[in-house]
Order: C-alpha cells, then sequence, then structure tokens
C-alpha cells in the first residue's frame, strides 16, 4: 500500500491556512478593521463547512451510524479525524490476511499498438484508503477555488491599498497560493483519472513539476490582474466578475437543457429530486469557481451518468486561454488609463508586459505537459505539435492563397485601366476630327451663322 502522501499535504494546507486566517482577522480586529476581520473570516470558515460536508458526502455517513464521526465534522475536525483513520489503515495494512478482496481489471497503456487487460487484487484496507484520497483530493479543489481563491485575492488587494505587508498577510497569501496550485494539480489528476478510467494511469514525477508550473504561473496572473483591476474600478469589477461566474455557471445547464435528456436520478440513491438538484448546482458552482481563476481540466456534462465528458476538446481548451488572454490584456489595459497616484512608483508598461509574459510562460508549460509528459498522451487521436502544425498549414495556405489571387486582380484592374484610356483616347480622336468637320456654332460670329442657315435653306 502506497504512503498517503496527498493526504498529508492537504490535511496540512488545511489546517495551515485556517489557523494562519484565524491569526490575521485578530490582528484585523485590533487594528479596527472590522470589515478586512469578516471578509478573512468568511473566506476561512466557508471552506471548512463545505470540506466537512463533502468529506461526509463521499464516506457516505450522512446514511450511517456513525455520531463520534459527525460530531467531529460538526466541530470542525472532521479532516483531522480522518486523517487518523487513514494512518491507522496504513499502520495496520497486512496484505497477507486480507479474508476478503476484489478484483479490477485496467487495461496498460497500449505499446506497439497493443493494450494488455491487467486484474488487480484489491483489498478491504486498500479501498477504504482509495476513497480516503479519493474524499481528500475533492476537499483540496473545494477549499482551493472556494476559499483560498478568494482569500489571496482579498489579502493581496488590501496590501495594494495599505502599500505595506506584514508577516501574517504574507504567511497566508503563500499558503493560499500553495492550496490553489495544488488544488488544480488535483483537479487534473482526477480528470485524467476520470477520462481513462478503465486504464492504468501513472504520472511521472515530470508530470507533476510541469502541472505545478503551469497552475503557479497561470493562477498568479489572474489573481494580480483582477487585483489591479478591482483597485482602480471597483465597481465595474463587479459586473466582471458576474459575467465570468454566470458564463460557466449557466453552460453546463444550457447543455443540458439542449440535449433534451431526463434528469439524472443516479447520482446517490439516497438523495431525493431535490437533493440531487442542490447536488449538482453546487458542482456547477464548483466548476464556475475553477473557471474563474485557471482552466478546469474536466467538461462538466450533467446528462452523462459520470457528470464528466471524457472526451479531449482542444478546441475547448484553445477558446478557453485565447479569450482569457485578451481579458486579461483588455483588464490591464484599463488599469493602465485608470491607475491611481499609489502606482507613482511602478513602471506600468513593464509590469504589462511581464504579466502577459507569465500568462504565457504558464500556457507554454501547459503545452509541453500536454506534448511529453501527460500520461495518457499515446491515446490521443491527435497530440499538441500535430494541431499547432496544422494550424501554421491552415494559416500559410490562406497567406499564400490571398497572395496568389492579388496579381490577377492587379493585372483585371491594369487591363481595365487600359482599356478606358484607349476608350478615352479614341472619344478625343473622334472629337477632334469632328470639330474639324463641323464648326461648333458658338463660336462664331452672328454673320457668319446667317450665312450658315441661308445656305441650308437654299439647299433644302
Amino acid at each position: 500500500m502506497k504512503f498517503p502522501a496527498s493526504v498529508l499535504a492537504s490535511l496540512f494546507l488545511f489546517v495551515a491556512e485556517t489557523i494562519a486566517a484565524l491569526y490575521l482577522s485578530s490582528t484585523y480586529r485590533s487594528d479596527g478593521d472590522r470589515m478586512w476581520q469578516a471578509l478573512t473570516l468568511l473566506f476561512s470558515l466557508m471552506p471548512c463547512a463545505l470540506v466537512q460536508f463533502t468529506l461526509l458526502f463521499v464516506h457516505r455517513d450522512l446514511s450511517r451510524d456513525r455520531p463520534l464521526v459527525l460530531l467531529m465534522h460538526l466541530l470542525q475536525l472532521g479532516p483531522l479525524f480522518r486523517c487518523f483513520e487513514v494512518f491507522c489503515l496504513y499502520c495496520q495494512s497486512n496484505p497477507n490476511e486480507e479474508p476478503y478482496v476484489s478484483i479490477t481489471k485496467k487495461r496498460q497503456m497500449p505499446k506497439d499498438g497493443l493494450s494488455e487487460e491487467v486484474e488487480k487484487e484489491v483489498g478491504q484496507a486498500e479501498g477504504k484508503m482509495f476513497t480516503h484520497r479519493s474524499a481528500f483530493s475533492r476537499a483540496s479543489v473545494i477549499q482551493a477555488f472556494l476559499g483560498s481563491a478568494p482569500q489571496l485575492t482579498l489579502q493581496l488587494y488590501i496590501t495594494v491599498l495599505q502599500q505595506n505587508i506584514t508577516t501574517g498577510r504574507s504567511i497566508i497569501m503563500s499558503l493560499s497560493l500553495l492550496s490553489i496550485v495544488y488544488g488544480a494539480l488535483r483537479c487534473n489528476i482526477l480528470a485524467i483519472k476520470i477520462k481513462y478510467d478503465e486504464y492504468e494511469v501513472k504520472v511521472k514525477p515530470l508530470a507533476y513539476v510541469c502541472i505545478f508550473l503551469w497552475r503557479s504561473f497561470e493562477i498568479a496572473t489572474r489573481v494580480i490582474v483582477l487585483v489591479l483591476f478591482t483597485s482602480v474600478l471597483k465597481i465595474w469589477v463587479v459586473a466582471v466578475i458576474l459575467v465570468n461566474f454566470f458564463s460557466f455557471f449557466l453552460y453546463p445547464w444550457i447543455l443540458f437543457w439542449c440535449s433534451g435528456s431526463p434528469f439524472p436520478e443516479n447520482i446517490e440513491k439516497a438523495l431525493s429530486r431535490v437533493g440531487t438538484t442542490i447536488v449538482l448546482c453546487f458542482l456547477t458552482l464548483l466548476y464556475a469557481g475553477i473557471n474563474m481563476f485557471c482552466w478546469s481540466a474536466v467538461q462538466l456534462k450533467i446528462d452523462s451518468p459520470d457528470l464528466i465528458s471524457k472526451s479531449q476538446n482542444w478546441y475547448r481548451l484553445l477558446i478557453y486561454y485565447m479569450m482569457r488572454f485578451i481579458e486579461n490584456s483588455v483588464l490591464l489595459l484599463l488599469w493602465y488609463f485608470f491607475k491611481t497616484d499609489i502606482y507613482m512608483f511602478v513602471c506600468a508598461p513593464l509590469l504589462i508586459l511581464q504579466l502577459l509574459i507569465a500568462y504565457c510562460t504558464g500556457i507554454l508549460f501547459m503545452l509541453v505537459f500536454y506534448q511529453f509528459f501527460h500520461p495518457c498522451k499515446k491515446l490521443f487521436s491527435s497530440s499538441v505539435s500535430e494541431s499547432f502544425r496544422l494550424c501554421l498549414r491552415c494559416v500559410c495556405w490562406s497567406c499564400v492563397r490571398r497572395k496568389s489571387s492579388e496579381p490577377v486582380v492587379s493585372v483585371d484592374t491594369d487591363i481595365k485601366s487600359s482599356t478606358d484610356q484607349d476608350q478615352g483616347q479614341d472619344e478625343d480622336q473622334d472629337e477632334d476630327q469632328g470639330q474639324d468637320v463641323t464648326p461648333s456654332t458658338s463660336r462664331l460670329s452672328p454673320e457668319t451663322t446667317e450665312m450658315w442657315s441661308a445656305v441650308d435653306l437654299y439647299s433644302a
């Protein structure tokens, strides 16, 4: 049995960030900043309650007679109790004494176009350990994007307004950023394991490093952009947040309504229709919170039994990062035009350039991960490099076609202009000849005109 390092990491971030938030709120109270104290406590206690509910829901303890567990969760000590259970399982595990085992079948990654199916015996202790790991992974994602991300944005905004940084604020900002990046990493791993559930997925250490760098640059840049924009246009940032939130919150529901599928009833047998609706709304809330700060790596699909789309859609990924880059650029430009005196000693163009380069660096690490370190890259129908080459070919072909059509147009215009000139010259010559044969009556004297009229009458 593997050492439960992920459980220990989730517990450490949960406890450390909660303690740091409580300490920082006490300093705000001593300084008389009641509003900052209330917001700090809100972004700390709200994810705590959601984490307790998640652990209870995943372990299905609501329908079981476990009063001690329920009491620990009510006291906000559920993660500590769960971690104690995990290490008890790890220390007491003995594969030679497992009387009951279950057999799972997983496919290995294809080699030379062939994929073998491997059977593996899973004991009760290992099955319970898998449930604990899954529960803590989901709790880390919830804590990261519904608690740590707003907390980091708030503390950075206070730092910009007050133009100083305290020790407590620096600690909680570091822990919040680490928690968000870890939550995004767990989200990536969960997405891979859900999409390729029938395969045996092994993530290499370099893949973890690449995901960590990708998410660090992406999330840090996004938070800084939002804070800079909020510091100069406080009202308009509400519109930006609401548009982002409702776009991602309503998108899965719109797809579900357009598909015409029946309402999903197989999420949890113990849940009623109202409970299922609440769970689905919470999932879409989490989905919107993740996409507010970074790419979610999973596509929520309500009409699917797994609630996750298992198809790899590169176009959604491309559209998301293009739109996010444009949005960040627009927000930075608005900050540049409306910046106040607190940024007097900041080189604004250099800061904008650094933020955009940092965001592009995060995208570069993402492309490196999908090209070289993705554990299931052999199952992709097309790799990142092939898609990039295809885009380049399309762009080059359109440019060549445009250039090849331009000379034809210019030749046509030259021929038309030359023919127009020839026609103009012919008309001028005809006019000259007509003037030589028939003189204009407007240039003749009255006597000459009378003579011409007399001649006409005589000839008539």
